[in-house]
């Protein structure tokens, strides 16, 4: 045999690949946006939040305040920005 050696090339198998599935959006926020003056009061950022075409909820942030309101509800529910910190810390990293 010769000193030589011989590289083996292994060929890849031809199969035929799957197209990729297109994945569905789920979610969608519509935003509304009022700014004036950072300062004044009634500046606020509004989402409407909609799943596979049906709304799960409206979300109102403010200078003071965060709000939600459910999809098929009639009340509001309303934290300052300490509480729902506090809300989110406990959601996030469980209860301390």
């Amino acid at each position: 045999m010769s000193a030589r050696k011989r590289t083996i090339r292994r060929r890849r198998s031809r199969r035929a690949r799957r197209p990729a599935r297109r994945r569905v959006r789920t979610h969608a926020v519509k935003v509304e946006l009022q700014v004036f003056e950072l300062s004044k009061a009634g500046t606020s950022l509004h989402l409407e939040i909609t799943a596979r075409g049906e709304k799960i909820g409206d979300l109102t942030v403010g200078r003071g305040s965060v709000t939600w309101r459910g999809g098929k509800r009639h009340n509001v529910k309303r934290w300052g920005w300490s509480r729902f910190a506090e809300m989110m810390d406990r959601v996030a990293y469980g209860e301390a």
